[in-house]
């Protein structure tokens, strides 16, 4: 799958160089688990794509009305082979200051396991990052297979978390993001310890907080509390959400959160591209933040800082 990927991240950093993207429930407490002898695998957040598969009749709308909410430019689209297995897809990255999307609209039926994994991170080794993934916990469910540029492989962390990895011959020279998103991961109380400890292994991260009483609004609960955890590494920022798995839609079906100057601004240009405000605004844990739904059915979350102006009034609960 990081075929087309790879590709595209060259385009990619070619425009970039052109200037044309603007840059719970459980009890106890995981261990800030990092390691000094672990070598840094991630090169950055600005390497790292929320995977999106679409119908390809929803593909060019769903593009164009994310590049109206958040800016930024879409590399070329074409029709590329991204499996290590026959299969055909649309392709398109689409840059924004906010973050960055791998977008399928497949032609073809997806190849197993492919369309489960939430994200691609850019690797300095692909053979030292699944040698550490594997020592950290991790399960290899695609080996490593070639692409025109580099190489890739998927793996699953406790929990049933996919990723995709990836790696390029000609490593790549792209700017910082103006903001780094949030992979937003939801995991029950059985498996979140088990995942947060080999993701930081994994990462060399650091757990940045650890609240065991969050405020259940962020799942649309807002009468209850959950157990949320922040971690941030090189890869960038990264959320469990732990909860019993009573969640209401669209919560949980949410991967990543966007992170914007002005969510009111946002949420007027997502409205006016045709994308649906599921839940929101409302103001938790410091941020003003809603919950959207794109043509082609992706849902996002969208945040601001506290304090920054928000569509209309903010529910605070």
């Amino acid at each position: 799958m990081r075929v087309f990927t790879r590709f595209l991240a060259v385009v990619f950093a070619v425009f970039l160089s052109r200037g044309a993207v603007p840059l719970y429930l459980l009890q106890w407490a995981v261990p800030n688990v990092t390691s000094a002898a672990t070598p840094t695998i991630a090169v950055g957040p600005q390497y790292d794509s929320t995977h999106v598969y679409v119908a390809p009749e929803d593909f060019d709308r769903f593009v164009a009305s994310f590049l109206a909410t958040f800016g930024g430019t879409a590399g070329k689209q074409g029709v590329f082979t991204v499996t290590p297995t026959p299969s055909s897809t649309m392709s398109q990255l689409v840059a924004t200051p906010a973050g960055i999307l791998s977008v399928f609209g497949f032609k073809t039926p997806i190849p197993y396991p492919f369309g489960a994994e939430r994200t691609g991170y850019l690797v300095t080794n692909i053979d030292d990052a699944i040698r550490i993934a594997r020592a950290a916990g991790a399960d290899v469910l695609v080996s490593p297979f070639k692409d025109p540029i580099g190489r890739d492989a998927i793996i699953q962390w406790p929990g049933g978390v996919n990723m995709q990895l990836y790696w390029h011959t000609i490593p790549p020279s792209s700017p910082a993001l103006q903001t780094i998103p949030e992979n937003r991961v939801y995991l029950s109380p059985d498996r979140a310890t088990a995942f947060v400890r080999a993701f930081l292994t994994f990462s060399g991260g650091k757990t940045v907080s650890d609240v065991a009483q969050a405020r259940g609004v962020e799942i649309g609960r807002p009468s209850d509390t959950y157990r949320r955890v922040r971690i941030e590494s090189t890869f960038g920022k990264l959320a469990v959400l732990v909860t019993d798995g009573h969640l209401p839609f669209p919560y949980g079906r949410e991967i990543t959160g966007y992170e914007v100057a002005n969510l009111g601004d946002t949420l007027a240009k997502a409205k006016a591209a045709g994308v649906a405000i599921l839940d929101g605004p409302y103001l938790a844990d410091q941020r003003n933040a809603a919950v959207v739904q794109f043509p082609g059915g992706y849902i996002a979350e969208i945040h601001c800082p506290s304090g920054k102006p928000t569509a209309s009034a903010t529910r605070s609960h």
